[in-house]
């Protein structure tokens, strides 16, 4: 069993947590957002817990999608599906029984929200097929780890929906554009450092037929991301700009914009080693946001 653990923790990521912390910090910023400050320590647990599972349930997906594919890339054939160590079946499996806890979770919030958790988790269950179809996947991927952000506001502002009540429209009415506006420049951040991380495989991904993101935009990918980063910063700015957050949210955009300048020196050469840093590294980005965020309604 303690076999089993492992190699069910090397699914899931356990050792890598970048990739849960980059849902994780907009979403806590859409929180505090929708909340206009602490959003109590019930709702912080569901989205913190709830980013975890979903993640984590993701990664077993994306994998049983992705195996054949996987085994002709150098940094991801060592993969437990793709080696053989774990079944499709079985880390299907593991999948489900995470996306049923995240879903124990949101049931503990509106009704309007447990609505929007299958609209994110079909986003989720597309996104490993759109590298197929798609010359731009990482813009799927950029809805999926934006969707925390509408979750936010239907908890906090979605009507009292009961079950028999849940339509469309309401649904859609339980999320003001501000939150979908948010969700799109958020969505730039994500084409940003996916685009970063699609740099490190471009290689391998032309030799097996991939479609990314840094196969699409070619010699422009340095260009591209440097303007996805631009517009993800100066749209919260311009969103929230009316919540008087004061000198720590400045003080946040301004180091923001200084790791992404460093993340340009990191990615100008297309090194494989320099762009993965950079996505790698690329949570504390959104860390400063969220800070930011949180700082300006504490002390406002």
């Amino acid at each position: 069993m303690r076999e089993r653990l492992a190699l069910y923790l090397d699914l899931i990521r356990w050792n890598r947590p970048a990739g849960w912390l980059l849902l994780l910090w907009p979403s806590l910023a859409a929180l505090w957002v929708a909340a206009d400050g602490w959003p109590g320590w019930h709702l912080l647990g569901v989205f913190v817990l709830g980013t975890i599972l979903m993640r984590s349930a993701g990664c077993c997906i994306n994998d049983v999608a992705d195996r054949e594919f996987d085994r002709h890339v150098k940094r991801t054939a060592s993969r437990p599906v793709t080696r053989g160590a774990v079944s499709a079946r079985e880390a299907l499996g593991v999948g489900a029984v995470l996306a049923l806890l995240a879903f124990g979770l949101v049931l503990t919030t509106r009704v309007a929200a447990v609505g929007w958790s299958f609209v994110a988790l079909a986003v989720t269950l597309i996104y490993p097929y759109a590298k197929r179809h798609v010359s731009m996947p990482q813009a799927v991927l950029g809805v999926a780890f934006s969707f925390g952000i509408p979750m936010a506001f239907a908890v906090l502002h979605g009507p009292d929906l009961t079950w028999q009540s849940v339509t469309l429209s309401a649904l859609w009415a339980s999320v003001p554009s501000l939150a979908w506006a948010m969700l799109g420049a958020n969505l730039c951040w994500v084409l940003a450092y996916d685009t970063e991380y699609a740099m490190v495989d471009r290689d391998d991904d032309l030799h097996i037929g991939m479609k990314t993101s840094a196969i699409t935009l070619g010699r422009w990918d340095v260009v591209a991301v440097m303007s996805f980063y631009a517009v993800h910063l100066l749209a919260w700015a311009w969103l929230l700009r009316d919540q008087n957050l004061g000198w720590p949210w400045h003080a946040a955009l301004a180091l923001a914009a200084a790791q992404a300048v460093w993340h340009y020196r990191l990615i100008k050469d297309r090194t494989r080693e320099g762009c993965f840093l950079a996505f790698r590294v690329n949570h504390w980005l959104g860390a400063t946001v969220f800070v930011g965020v949180a700082a300006g309604y504490t002390l406002r």
